[in-house]
């Protein structure tokens, strides 16, 4: 059966209505039967003692829509995990068909505009944060950061004083978080810090790679999944790729400003039932508010996150571990 009525189905019902809401079995023919029986199994016409009555369409297609949206999470959330899913295998693929290239002493030092680090993959975390510390206090002109998931409090106290360096040289620092990264009041006073010296901030509620690039000439990369070590890349051509990604993501993603004010107690239960596929009724009803109070939250939501639609919203809300 499909998701929508069909014409029969369609012109049965309307004649229900017609008729005061209710159907007899004697204004019905023969060929009626199929129709009738798919209406009664969509809920469309309830059975009575005396024939059929018929029921909102609201109900049906609330409960449709909540099935729709529970199956696209679903499938977006299988999506989402098949990249990992599938990383050992692409990754077996990739050795068994690619060479591997130079080692890192073999390869070339950066290119003009930082000098210090070479290009190549390094192992140890420590020699990549020197590495990366190297290449922020050389920047030139810009630094591009997509940062995904949670941010180290202390992570982020401790590179605040190169960052500000940075900034005060005249330098662009423009850098993409997931909400999750603001979650945390403390974070989001060191964002603070950093958006009040010039620092630009947005926040992307999608999934997308890390990436450090400076001055479009170096980019920096995970080459491990639990980022203990870091490629180093110089190509221009792979780095102007990067930095492609990098400004689309930042194209969709909303200012932080937005993120930097907690939104209030109602406007994030609102959320938690949004993020579970519920209705702007739906969602009213199991508050007790009016729908037009829900829809005010909801307005709001959307702008914090930059959301086109309201499935969008639940969508990009879904991170944010609300349950």
């Amino acid at each position: 059966m499909t998701d929508e009525p069909s014409p029969a189905e369609r012109a049965l019902y309307l004649a229900a209505v017609r008729g005061g809401g209710r159907l007899r079995p004697e204004s019905l023919a023969p060929a009626d039967r199929p129709t009738l029986a798919a209406l009664v199994a969509r809920g469309l016409l309830t059975p009575t003692a005396t024939g059929w009555t018929a029921a909102s369409p609201r109900a049906l297609g609330d409960r449709i829509g909540l099935e729709l949206r529970t199956r696209a999470l679903r499938l977006l959330r299988h999506a989402e995990r098949l990249p990992g899913t599938l990383g050992p295998l692409a990754r077996a693929y990739d050795a068994a068909h690619h060479p591997v290239g130079p080692s890192a002493v073999d390869l070339p030092a950066v290119g003009p505009g930082v000098g210090g680090p070479t290009a190549g993959t390094v192992d140890d975390a420590a020699e990549v944060r020197r590495r990366v510390g190297e290449l922020v206090s050389e920047c030139r002109e810009e630094v591009l950061a997509a940062q995904p998931g949670p941010r180290p409090l202390e992570a982020l106290r401790m590179a605040l004083a190169q960052d500000l360096s940075l900034l005060r040289r005249g330098c662009s620092l423009r850098t993409v978080y997931q909400p999750v990264a603001l979650a945390d009041p403390a974070a989001r006073s060191q964002v603070a810090l950093r958006t009040g010296h010039g620092a630009q901030v947005r926040v992307l509620a999608e999934p997308y790679e890390r990436v450090l690039v400076f001055d479009r000439a170096v980019a920096v990369i995970p080459a491990d999944e639990d980022r203990n070590r870091a490629a180093f890349l110089t190509d221009p051509t792979t780095v102007a790729y990067l930095v492609a990604q990098f400004e689309r993501d930042w194209a969709r993603a909303t200012p932080a400003d937005r993120h930097l004010d907690p939104p209030s107690v109602t406007t994030v239960r609102i959320g938690r039932l949004l993020a579970r596929g519920l209705t702007q009724r739906a969602v009213a009803t199991r508050l007790g508010v009016s729908e037009r109070t829900v829809a005010a939250h909801i307005s709001r939501l959307r702008d914090r996150y930059g959301a086109h639609s309201l499935f969008h919203l639940g969508w990009q809300l879904r991170g944010e571990h609300h349950d």
